[in-house]
């Protein structure tokens, strides 16, 4: 009989053969066979970095001094909690973000992987992505995190132009984000996303309040950002990538040859993520609550408070918020539709049997409208945007979302399937 132990640390042997198997047959989806409320995926936040970006108001630490051990111990107990508070029987993957999970180091990522494994079902093709920025790992150090599990990496490019990387207060280079880039796709073939980003200030940028390029816009030592050409250069960008056989398959993600990000998949998809780590977020149901009550939860933001609630009470959740019916059809509605499948009748029903998308969009005389202009579908597959829609859906969902609690209020579901 095997040990749990060392079940555990042969997972990342067997993820390795499981990738090079996928690589050389082709990527290919293996089946979900646990009920849906008995699956999620893992977000796992390494909140620490070299220096904070100009741009960036993630929850991240400028430390002095990182114990991680400690952080490591905490990161594997808090899964460990987790898992056994949701019930959850098979995490389909794992996401390690930041921060800059990159400078942690591979046995940090390798005793989580290990403790999920060992906890639950984690299928050794499950995809594991590693945030990295060009800085924090070299080759040999991309090898190592491969040995230890991740099959995926995303890295943290932004820009190739040294002006605008030191506007954002990067710390590399252009080249070495090319030499970065180059290093990973040997390593990890047809298993890289690169993060880009469209605009900055004097083109255009989604200014976070709090944040340095903020401030600086307040204080008029940089130009405002520009909505109009923010506008031109994502629609111009998105026509380049479908050129180059990108599919664009949410509103800011593109992939070719199927390569989409499965785990942020989950999140559009509305399905259930645990958050692991200082200030992570979560959503699933836990155990005892009947099937029926998903809850929003989030982690203490502080690292040092954070580890100190783990090694308390098992996890460091500071906030959870029950999430009402309607409020979840508002996410199903606003998140489905940022995917180019949009909404499938059978995906709605998951969530509400009863209030079909005829009985809510049918027979609106503001989505007619939009349908007739060319920007929203309603047929037998189900709810989605088209190529134009896609690109003004925050101006669709001002219509979209009222229409729904308006139906919600007055639901009187139709006896016939389809309307």
């Amino acid at each position: 009989m095997a040990l749990p132990g060392a079940r555990a640390r042969s997972w990342a042997a067997a993820a390795r053969m499981a990738q090079r198997r996928r690589h050389a047959q082709g990527a290919g989806e293996s089946p979900s066979l646990a009920p849906r409320s008995q699956r999620a995926a893992l977000y796992v936040h390494w909140p620490y970095c070299e220096k904070r970006c100009s741009y960036c108001n993630f929850n991240k630490y400028i430390p002095r001094g990182v114990e991680e051990a400690a952080m490591r111990s905490c990161l594997v107990t808090e899964a460990q909690t987790l898992l056994r508070l949701s019930g959850v029987r098979r995490v389909e993957s794992v996401f390690f973000g930041g921060g800059t999970p990159s400078l942690a180091s591979p046995r940090t990522v390798a005793a989580v992987l290990e403790a999920v494994a060992q906890a639950t079902c984690l299928p050794a093709d499950s995809e594991v992505t590693l945030e990295v920025n060009p800085t924090s790992a070299p080759g040999s150090r991309l090898a190592a995190f491969g040995a230890a599990g991740v099959n995926r990496l995303s890295i943290g490019l932004q820009s190739l132009d040294d002006t605008e990387l030191r506007l954002l207060g990067r710390t590399h280079s252009a080249s070495d984000a090319l030499r970065t880039l180059a290093e990973a796709r040997h390593l990890f073939p047809g298993r890289v996303s690169v993060d880009l980003m469209l605009g900055l200030p004097a083109q255009q940028l989604s200014l976070e309040r709090g944040t340095t390029l903020f401030t600086q816009v307040q204080q008029n030592a940089l130009p405002a950002p520009d909505p109009e050409i923010a506008a031109e250069m994502y629609q111009e960008g998105r026509a380049v990538l479908r050129e180059a056989g990108f599919r664009q398959y949410e509103v800011s993600n593109f992939a070719r040859n199927g390569a989409l990000s499965t785990h942020n998949w989950t999140y559009w998809q509305c399905g259930q993520y645990l958050g692991v780590g200082p200030g992570a977020h979560g959503r699933f149901m836990p155990q005892g609550a009947g099937g029926y009550i998903r809850e929003a939860r989030i982690q203490t933001l502080e690292p040092d408070n954070w580890m100190k609630e783990v090694m308390l009470c098992g996890h460091g959740t500071r906030k959870r918020v029950p999430l009402g019916e309607l409020e979840l059809l508002e996410e199903v509605l606003a998140m489905g539709l940022r995917t180019d499948v949009g909404i499938t009748h059978q995906h709605w029903q998951q969530f509400e049997p009863q209030l079909t998308l005829w009985d809510v969009f049918g027979a609106s005389t503001e989505v007619k409208v939009l349908r007739e202009q060319g920007f929203l579908l309603l047929d037998h597959r189900g709810l989605r945007c088209s190529w134009e829609g896609l690109a003004m859906l925050d101006s669709l969902l001002l219509t979209l979302l009222p229409q729904l609690q308006e139906a919600w209020q007055q639901r009187t579901p139709s006896p016939v399937p389809g309307g």
